[in-house]
Protein backbone atom coordinates (compact mmCIF):
# COMPACT_ATOMS: atom_id res chain seq x y z
CA UNK A 1 0.00 0.00 0.00
CA UNK A 2 2.80 2.41 0.69
CA UNK A 3 4.13 1.87 -2.65
CA UNK A 4 1.07 2.65 -4.44
CA UNK A 5 0.94 5.67 -2.35
CA UNK A 6 4.09 6.43 -3.33
CA UNK A 7 3.95 5.83 -6.63
CA UNK A 8 0.63 7.91 -6.88
CA UNK A 9 2.15 11.12 -4.98
CA UNK A 10 4.92 11.07 -7.96
CA UNK A 11 2.68 10.59 -10.97
CA UNK A 12 0.85 13.92 -9.26
CA UNK A 13 4.20 15.42 -8.79
CA UNK A 14 4.79 14.86 -12.59
CA UNK A 15 1.66 15.83 -14.27
CA UNK A 16 2.13 19.07 -11.96
CA UNK A 17 5.03 19.61 -13.77
CA UNK A 18 3.44 19.24 -17.51
CA UNK A 19 1.20 21.51 -16.92
CA UNK A 20 3.57 24.19 -15.75
CA UNK A 21 1.84 27.33 -17.73
CA UNK A 22 4.69 28.35 -20.68
CA UNK A 23 5.23 31.93 -21.21
CA UNK A 24 7.18 32.58 -24.50
CA UNK A 25 9.12 35.82 -23.87
CA UNK A 26 10.52 37.25 -27.22
CA UNK A 27 13.78 39.42 -26.75
CA UNK A 28 15.80 40.88 -29.72
CA UNK A 29 19.34 38.98 -29.12
CA UNK A 30 21.05 42.62 -30.34
CA UNK A 31 21.09 44.71 -27.42
CA UNK A 32 23.81 44.16 -24.89
CA UNK A 33 23.77 44.33 -21.76
CA UNK A 34 20.06 43.73 -21.73
CA UNK A 35 20.22 40.68 -24.45
CA UNK A 36 22.56 39.82 -27.07
CA UNK A 37 23.20 36.21 -29.04
CA UNK A 38 26.77 35.10 -27.38
CA UNK A 39 29.35 34.31 -30.02
CA UNK A 40 29.61 30.44 -28.90
CA UNK A 41 26.05 30.33 -30.17
CA UNK A 42 22.97 28.64 -28.19
CA UNK A 43 19.27 31.21 -26.92
CA UNK A 44 20.29 34.45 -25.88
CA UNK A 45 21.85 35.92 -22.80
CA UNK A 46 22.18 38.85 -20.64
CA UNK A 47 20.39 40.94 -17.71
CA UNK A 48 16.39 40.77 -19.20
CA UNK A 49 17.15 36.37 -19.97
CA UNK A 50 18.92 36.07 -16.15
CA UNK A 51 15.75 38.03 -14.57
CA UNK A 52 13.03 36.90 -17.11
CA UNK A 53 14.67 33.39 -16.15
CA UNK A 54 13.69 34.25 -12.27
CA UNK A 55 10.44 35.94 -12.58
CA UNK A 56 9.17 32.50 -14.09
CA UNK A 57 10.66 30.78 -11.24
CA UNK A 58 9.36 33.19 -9.00
CA UNK A 59 5.84 32.71 -10.75
CA UNK A 60 6.05 29.04 -11.18
CA UNK A 61 6.13 29.28 -15.14
CA UNK A 62 8.40 27.89 -17.47
CA UNK A 63 10.04 30.36 -19.86
CA UNK A 64 10.43 30.09 -23.55
CA UNK A 65 12.78 32.45 -25.05
CA UNK A 66 12.38 33.57 -28.45
CA UNK A 67 14.61 36.16 -30.99
CA UNK A 68 12.59 38.64 -32.79
CA UNK A 69 13.75 41.67 -35.00
CA UNK A 70 13.22 44.93 -32.86
CA UNK A 71 11.28 46.54 -35.14
CA UNK A 72 8.41 43.94 -35.65
CA UNK A 73 8.36 43.01 -31.87
CA UNK A 74 5.42 44.54 -31.16
CA UNK A 75 3.50 43.61 -34.28
CA UNK A 76 4.42 40.10 -33.49
CA UNK A 77 3.02 39.98 -29.27
CA UNK A 78 -0.64 41.30 -30.74
CA UNK A 79 -0.27 38.81 -33.29
CA UNK A 80 -0.27 36.38 -30.54
CA UNK A 81 3.90 34.94 -31.58
CA UNK A 82 4.24 35.12 -27.95
CA UNK A 83 3.40 36.32 -24.89
CA UNK A 84 5.46 39.11 -23.76
CA UNK A 85 8.78 41.31 -24.48
CA UNK A 86 11.44 41.67 -22.39
CA UNK A 87 13.95 44.16 -24.80
CA UNK A 88 14.84 46.78 -22.95
CA UNK A 89 12.31 48.82 -23.99
CA UNK A 90 11.14 52.06 -22.08
CA UNK A 91 7.68 52.50 -20.89
CA UNK A 92 5.83 55.43 -23.09
CA UNK A 93 2.95 56.80 -23.50
CA UNK A 94 2.48 56.12 -27.13
CA UNK A 95 3.43 52.27 -26.39
CA UNK A 96 0.85 51.89 -23.75
CA UNK A 97 -1.82 52.70 -26.38
CA UNK A 98 -0.96 49.50 -28.11
CA UNK A 99 0.58 47.36 -25.12
CA UNK A 100 0.51 46.96 -21.04
CA UNK A 101 3.87 46.80 -19.57
CA UNK A 102 4.89 45.50 -15.95
CA UNK A 103 6.18 47.51 -13.28
CA UNK A 104 9.88 48.85 -14.23
CA UNK A 105 12.96 46.30 -13.98
CA UNK A 106 15.26 49.28 -15.03
CA UNK A 107 15.22 52.78 -13.95
CA UNK A 108 14.97 55.69 -16.63
CA UNK A 109 17.92 55.82 -18.24
CA UNK A 110 19.74 59.17 -19.10
CA UNK A 111 20.10 59.01 -23.01
CA UNK A 112 23.18 60.05 -24.41
CA UNK A 113 25.42 61.25 -27.27
CA UNK A 114 28.64 59.32 -28.63
CA UNK A 115 31.15 60.03 -31.36
CA UNK A 116 34.48 59.20 -32.48
CA UNK A 117 37.23 61.16 -29.82
CA UNK A 118 37.98 64.77 -31.17
CA UNK A 119 34.92 65.11 -32.78
CA UNK A 120 33.57 69.04 -32.10
CA UNK A 121 29.46 69.69 -32.38
CA UNK A 122 27.91 73.09 -30.87
CA UNK A 123 24.63 71.37 -29.17
CA UNK A 124 23.43 75.06 -28.99
CA UNK A 125 23.23 75.23 -32.32
CA UNK A 126 22.83 71.89 -33.77
CA UNK A 127 22.74 71.85 -37.49
CA UNK A 128 23.83 69.89 -40.42
CA UNK A 129 24.52 66.80 -38.14
CA UNK A 130 24.14 63.07 -38.60
CA UNK A 131 22.42 61.38 -35.95
CA UNK A 132 22.53 57.38 -36.09
CA UNK A 133 19.99 56.06 -34.06
CA UNK A 134 18.01 52.44 -33.93
CA UNK A 135 14.83 52.44 -35.52
CA UNK A 136 11.24 52.59 -33.43
CA UNK A 137 13.81 53.46 -29.84
CA UNK A 138 12.77 56.79 -27.59
CA UNK A 139 16.01 57.89 -28.72
CA UNK A 140 15.14 58.02 -32.55
CA UNK A 141 11.50 59.51 -31.76
CA UNK A 142 12.98 62.25 -30.04
CA UNK A 143 15.47 63.06 -32.47
CA UNK A 144 13.01 62.88 -35.23
CA UNK A 145 10.58 65.11 -33.32
CA UNK A 146 13.43 67.58 -32.34
CA UNK A 147 16.25 67.58 -34.50
CA UNK A 148 14.97 66.34 -37.70
CA UNK A 149 14.09 70.04 -39.39
CA UNK A 150 18.13 70.56 -39.37
CA UNK A 151 19.64 67.67 -38.94
CA UNK A 152 19.97 64.26 -40.73
CA UNK A 153 18.43 61.14 -38.57
CA UNK A 154 19.83 58.48 -39.84
CA UNK A 155 17.28 54.78 -38.33
CA UNK A 156 19.20 51.56 -38.12
CA UNK A 157 17.70 47.97 -37.46
CA UNK A 158 20.23 47.37 -34.50
CA UNK A 159 22.10 49.44 -32.22
CA UNK A 160 25.12 47.86 -32.97
CA UNK A 161 24.73 49.00 -36.73
CA UNK A 162 25.26 52.24 -35.52
CA UNK A 163 28.31 51.93 -34.21
CA UNK A 164 29.49 50.55 -37.45
CA UNK A 165 28.79 53.21 -38.96
CA UNK A 166 29.59 55.98 -36.95
CA UNK A 167 33.93 54.23 -36.41
CA UNK A 168 33.25 54.12 -40.96
CA UNK A 169 32.99 57.88 -40.36
CA UNK A 170 29.34 57.68 -41.98
CA UNK A 171 27.46 59.18 -39.02
CA UNK A 172 28.87 62.10 -36.80
CA UNK A 173 27.11 61.25 -33.38
CA UNK A 174 25.09 58.51 -31.78
CA UNK A 175 22.32 59.04 -29.88
CA UNK A 176 21.18 55.92 -27.41
CA UNK A 177 20.49 54.56 -23.65
CA UNK A 178 23.61 55.24 -21.72
CA UNK A 179 23.74 52.00 -20.58
CA UNK A 180 24.49 50.52 -23.98
CA UNK A 181 26.77 53.21 -24.93
CA UNK A 182 28.90 52.92 -21.47
CA UNK A 183 30.24 49.49 -22.14
CA UNK A 184 31.01 50.69 -26.05
CA UNK A 185 32.98 53.78 -24.14
CA UNK A 186 34.25 52.12 -22.18
CA UNK A 187 35.88 49.41 -24.25
CA UNK A 188 37.05 52.04 -27.19
CA UNK A 189 40.43 52.62 -25.33
CA UNK A 190 39.50 56.70 -25.98
CA UNK A 191 38.35 56.27 -29.39
CA UNK A 192 34.56 56.83 -28.59
CA UNK A 193 33.84 59.32 -26.27
CA UNK A 194 30.26 61.03 -24.75
CA UNK A 195 29.42 64.35 -26.43
CA UNK A 196 26.68 66.84 -25.70
CA UNK A 197 24.18 66.49 -22.69
CA UNK A 198 22.54 63.86 -21.32
CA UNK A 199 18.58 63.66 -22.09
CA UNK A 200 16.43 61.65 -19.97
CA UNK A 201 13.24 59.92 -22.16
CA UNK A 202 11.08 57.56 -20.95
CA UNK A 203 9.93 55.86 -17.75
CA UNK A 204 12.19 53.09 -17.39
CA UNK A 205 12.39 49.51 -18.98
CA UNK A 206 9.74 47.09 -18.22
CA UNK A 207 8.01 43.76 -19.76
CA UNK A 208 5.45 44.26 -22.39
CA UNK A 209 2.46 42.14 -22.97
CA UNK A 210 -1.05 42.05 -24.14
CA UNK A 211 -3.92 44.71 -22.65
CA UNK A 212 -5.38 41.57 -22.04
CA UNK A 213 -3.42 39.55 -20.44
CA UNK A 214 -4.14 40.68 -16.88
CA UNK A 215 -3.80 37.75 -15.02
CA UNK A 216 -0.12 37.10 -16.75
CA UNK A 217 0.76 40.75 -15.36
CA UNK A 218 -0.27 40.19 -12.36
CA UNK A 219 1.77 37.32 -12.34
CA UNK A 220 4.91 38.85 -13.50
CA UNK A 221 4.51 42.24 -11.42
CA UNK A 222 4.31 40.20 -8.46
CA UNK A 223 7.29 38.34 -8.68
CA UNK A 224 8.99 41.24 -9.75
CA UNK A 225 8.03 42.42 -6.62
CA UNK A 226 9.61 39.80 -4.48
CA UNK A 227 12.77 40.01 -6.34
CA UNK A 228 12.94 43.89 -6.10
CA UNK A 229 12.66 42.92 -2.38
CA UNK A 230 15.28 40.15 -1.71
CA UNK A 231 17.98 42.19 -3.68
CA UNK A 232 17.64 39.61 -6.87
CA UNK A 233 17.29 42.73 -9.18
CA UNK A 234 20.00 44.89 -7.89
CA UNK A 235 21.88 41.70 -8.06
CA UNK A 236 21.28 40.80 -11.21
CA UNK A 237 21.91 44.85 -12.42
CA UNK A 238 24.80 45.14 -10.48
CA UNK A 239 26.49 42.10 -12.58
CA UNK A 240 25.47 43.33 -15.71
CA UNK A 241 25.78 46.93 -15.59
CA UNK A 242 29.24 47.52 -13.85
CA UNK A 243 28.01 47.63 -9.95
CA UNK A 244 25.43 50.46 -10.99
CA UNK A 245 22.64 50.68 -8.51
CA UNK A 246 21.43 49.53 -5.78
CA UNK A 247 17.65 50.89 -7.01
CA UNK A 248 15.34 49.00 -5.52
CA UNK A 249 16.94 47.59 -2.21
CA UNK A 250 19.15 50.00 -0.53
Amino acid sequence: MKKLILAAIAVLALGSTAQAETVRIATEGAYAPWNFLPDAGGGPAGYEIDLGNAMCEKAGLTCEWIVNDWDSIIPNLLAGNYDAIMAGMSITEERLETINFTQEYFPPDPSRYVALAGTEIDFDNLEGIRIGAQGGTIQAGYAQANLADKNTIISFTTADQAVADLVAGNLDVIFADGAYVDPIVSASEGAIDYIGPDILIGEGMAAGLRKEDTELEAKLNDALSALKADGTVDKLIAQWFDGRGPYYNE
